[in-house]
């Protein structure tokens, strides 16, 4: 059973990846529903969070359902960090987790995000500082390094779980990488094998689908994986992966009637959540992905993302489900 602290996640938990503009109440809302173990909020800016700055605060939201939940929060300021996760904490949420793996270059030219690894002394300072904070568990997101010559996992992990974190997950790859470079697990499994290492080690990078996600959990040690990109559009990757754990079969692609069922869930709570021309038009990111493989599909993409209320929407969909079924 991997736990942090009390927090019983599985045998070999899923963890469903922070990621801005995506990972909202309604999107995680589905992603629950189809098996994720533990979600995290979007990441949310120390600053915008101890000046009350609504869309900081906004992000705070989350449902019981959504259980465990953890906040994660980013900056470059120690006390502004410090007063951040002591807001989070005060949202109730099961875990405070620190983004050290933002690669986004205003957030790191500040020193933030994955930008702090080139100041791993902080980095370490900043970290046993929100630990002492707060009384729920702190955990961390980070990468490989800041940049190739600098691929210092193996000694931040151990630094960090001796300042107090409860659970690391680690992407696979450097700072300035994206993800068209292959993510390099071999760090990774260096760490999970470290015999100092006592803390759950979660990966990330290039979970995909049900097979990369096997490849990376029988070679590399790690104790869950976290989803990213391979949960665009697709909840239903956290139930294919643990049916392909279990039995070792593929499920076939959800058929119509059920991709239906769940993007409208998600676009209901998105209008519920953030009112009807908002929920509206942040969802449109996710029609591809929601009806990908189907022939022929591109008119009803186009007519979903120029659709402005929720009957015109609802619509469309109905249109989609005639068309398909």
């Amino acid at each position: 059973m991997v736990k942090i602290r009390d927090i019983k996640l599985g045998d070999f938990p899923l963890l469903l990846a922070p990621m801005e503009d995506v990972t909202d109440p309604p999107f995680r809302y589905v992603c629950k529903l189809m098996g994720a173990d533990i979600m995290y909020t979007e990441f949310i800016s120390s600053e915008g969070l101890i000046r009350d700055a609504a869309k900081s605060v906004k992000k705070l939201d989350f449902d019981e359902f959504e259980r465990p939940i953890g906040i994660q929060i980013f900056g470059h300021d120690i006390e502004s960090m410090v007063k951040a996760a002591q807001y989070a904490e005060s949202a109730q949420p099961d875990v405070i987790d620190i983004n050290y793996g933002c690669p986004v270059r205003k957030v790191v030219a500040k020193g933030a995000g994955s930008g702090i690894m080139n100041d791993i002394p902080k980095m370490v300072e900043m970290t046993a500082a929100v630990v002492k904070a707060v009384k729920l568990p702190v955990t961390v997101k980070t990468r490989l390094g800041y940049d190739e010559e600098h691929k210092e996992i193996v000694d931040i992990a151990e630094r960090l779980q001796d300042v107090g974190i409860e659970a690391l997950t680690i992407h696979g790859r450097t700072r300035p990488q994206r993800s068209s470079t292959p993510s390099d697990w071999t760090l990774i499994g260096e760490v999970k094998n470290n015999p100092r290492m006592r803390i759950p080690i979660f990966g990330n990078g290039d979970v995909i689908d049900p097979i990369s996600a096997k490849y990376y959990k029988d070679n590399f040690g790690v104790d869950g994986l976290m989803i990213a990109r391979g949960s665009y559009g697709n909840p239903w990757i956290f139930r294919e992966i643990k049916h392909y754990f279990k039995t070792g079969e593929l499920l076939p692609a959800p058929e119509i009637n059920e991709r239906i069922l769940i993007s409208t869930m998600q676009l209901q709570k998105s209008v519920e959540w953030k009112g009807e021309y908002r929920g509206i038009t942040e969802i449109r990111k996710h029609w591809g992905d929601y009806f990908k493989g189907l022939s022929h599909f591109k008119p009803y993409r186009i007519k979903l993302m120029e659709a402005m209320t929720l009957d015109e929407v609802m619509s469309i969909l109905a249109e989609i489900r005639s068309k398909y079924s």
